[in-house]
């Protein structure tokens, strides 16, 4: 039977506590959610919904073709301008996702013969990337800068080398030392690619993100990319760099010039939520001190937590099936975590992973600790 061998792997995910199942959601969930990545709690926020309602209403419900053909509305150029602009980067490109925006910034900037370096805590869309690439691609010890140097010194060319990784990583939350990669880099004329999905609206003034913490945002040998599916509670990715980068990826990025362009509903919502963080870039703060709150609470409760450099909050788990077991016990108990087991974790231990919200309360952030005490195994 051509598709027999699945159920090999059927047994063997079995097995080993690693089946995924899809809960659907009601529109009116009755859980506390602390499992989604709506860091900002604008997801619902009247205003981006009625700026996703508004451009539905104005462009239809789809962009209609791909961006080079009919797919670029001139509301997806004013939601370019204006991420460039609070970002601090010359120019910037949406795409449908922010999977698609890290594979183009990959593969559109490692040619043949090139040198790409990969933080070994990567998310899996950088991964990807690395292997569509078609230069030669290094993983490299994670948050390292030493490590990062040690395989630029192997490139002998003839083509450029980059460095790619996430700005705060998705497992455990932590930040990567980016003004220290940086230096790395441009020892070796290197450039660096930074993926900002978790940093956006959370770090840098007013939500600005890492890359401009760290006093990186413009520089011309840096590219960002970020996703308008978290902070911005809509969906889609964007890359933002110098503009003869965003140029190139226009000419050169498969994942641009052969997809369908990012929904206008989803545009509008982006663009809405931009504008609103502008105005309140005090959610940003909030969002760091939830988690904050929820990481010191946890520990002292004598769970085993990750300080949190941004919104991610982790919490070790026993094992797979324990995690598993833990974070349907929490929902039965009305309290929505995510749960992270391998393959998806690079070091095999598996975790609870809770995201810090901006709009929680102080009673939210008790009641979601209780529950976790209450149901650990």
């Amino acid at each position: 039977m051509a598709f027999g061998w699945i159920d090999q792997q059927v047994r063997v995910r079995t097995r080993r506590g690693l089946v995924r199942t899809l809960r659907p959601r009601p529109a009116d969930s009755p859980l506390l959610d602390l499992a989604s990545n709506d860091y900002l709690g604008l997801t619902r926020h009247p205003e981006v919904v009625e700026g996703a309602a508004r451009a539905a209403r104005t462009w239809g419900g789809g962009s209609t073709g791909s961006r080079l053909v009919t797919g670029t509305t001139e509301l997806h150029a004013q939601l370019e301008r204006e991420l460039a602009d609070f970002c601090g980067s010359e120019a910037a490109l949406v795409f449908s996702s922010g999977y698609a925006a890290n594979l183009a910034a990959v593969t559109a900037l490692a040619p043949l013969r090139s040198l790409v370096v990969s933080d070994a805590g990567n998310h899996a869309s950088l991964i990807d990337g690395c292997r569509l690439a078609r230069g030669t691609s290094q993983v490299v010890e994670h948050s390292d800068p030493d490590a990062v140097r040690k395989a630029l010194q192997t490139h002998e060319g003839p083509g450029p080398a980059v460095f790619v990784s996430d700005t705060v990583f998705s497992v455990d939350g932590d930040a990567a030392p980016l003004a220290a990669h940086a230096e790395a880099c441009r020892e070796y004329g290197a450039g660096l690619v930074l993926d900002d999905a978790h940093g956006l609206g959370v770090l840098g003034e007013g939500g600005r993100g890492a890359p401009h913490a760290a006093g990186l945002a413009g520089a011309d040998d840096v590219v960002v990319t970020v996703t308008l599916s978290k902070s911005l509670g809509s969906q889609g990715g964007a890359v933002l760099g110098p503009a003869r980068v965003i140029d190139h990826l226009v000419n050169a990025a498969r994942t641009f010039i052969f997809d369908t362009g990012l929904a206008p509903a989803a545009a509008g919502a982006a663009l809405s939520a931009l504008r609103l963080l502008r105005r309140e870039p005090e959610r940003a703060a909030r969002a760091r001190e939830v988690a904050a709150e929820l990481h010191a609470r946890l520990t002292a409760a004598g769970h085993e937590a990750v300080r949190p450099d941004a919104a991610v909050v982790s919490v070790r788990a026993p094992s797979p099936e324990g995690a598993v077991q833990w974070a349907a016990d929490c929902r039965a108990a009305g309290l929505s975590v995510g749960c992270f087991r391998p393959p998806s974790v690079p070091d095999g231990i598996s975790r609870l992973r809770l995201t810090a919200r901006a709009d929680l309360s102080e009673a939210q952030i008790e009641r979601a600790v209780r529950v976790i005490g209450e149901t650990r195994p």
